[in-house]
C-alpha cells in the first residue's frame, strides 16, 4: 500500500532563493551533484540523477508552491506515479521547504524518505553554506 513522506527542512537561503534554485536546471544540477533537466512549465518532463527519477511539472506558484509527479527508476512497473508538492516558507536564518510526497511505493518508502535528507537537504545546505563563504 503506498504511502505519504511528510518532512520540512531549514535550509540557510530565502525561500525565493531555495524556489528558483530547485527549478533552475544549472543551480540543482550544482547542488545535487547529478544531471537534472527541469522547467517551471506545467506539463515540462523532469529528470533527475541521470535519469532514475522522472515526472512532470503539474504546477508552480512563483517563489512558493511546486507540484511535480515523481516516479524512481527503482518502483515495478505497476506502481503509480507519486506527487511531489514542495512548498516555500521564511525562516529566521533563511528558509523551509515544506515537501510532501504522496503515494510513494511501500517497497521504496524507507529509501525515499531517507533519501530526501541524503541526497537533498545536506548537500543543498552544504552547497549554501560553501557559497555564503565564497
Amino acid at each position: 500500500m503506498p504511502k505519504n513522506v511528510t518532512i520540512a527542512a531549514a535550509l540557510p537561503a530565502a525561500p525565493e532563493k531555495l524556489y528558483e534554485m530547485y527549478l533552475d536546471a544549472k543551480a540543482h544540477t550544482a547542488f545535487t551533484g547529478q544531471p537534472v533537466s527541469i522547467e517551471a512549465m506545467p506539463g515540462a518532463p523532469f529528470s533527475a540523477f541521470g535519469g532514475i527519477l522522472t515526472g512532470k511539472m503539474l504546477h508552480v506558484e512563483p517563489k512558493r508552491l511546486i507540484v511535480q509527479t515523481w516516479r524512481s527508476g527503482n518502483w515495478a512497473k505497476e506502481d503509480l506515479d507519486s506527487v511531489l508538492v514542495l512548498t516555500f516558507w521564511p525562516e529566521p536564518k533563511g528558509g523551509r521547504i515544506e515537501l510532501l510526497h504522496l503515494n510513494v511505493p511501500e517497497s521504496d518508502f524507507a529509501g525515499v524518505s531517507h533519501g530526501w535528507e541524503k541526497y537533498y537537504w545536506t548537500p543543498w545546505r552544504a552547497y549554501l553554506e560553501h557559497e555564503s563563504k565564497a
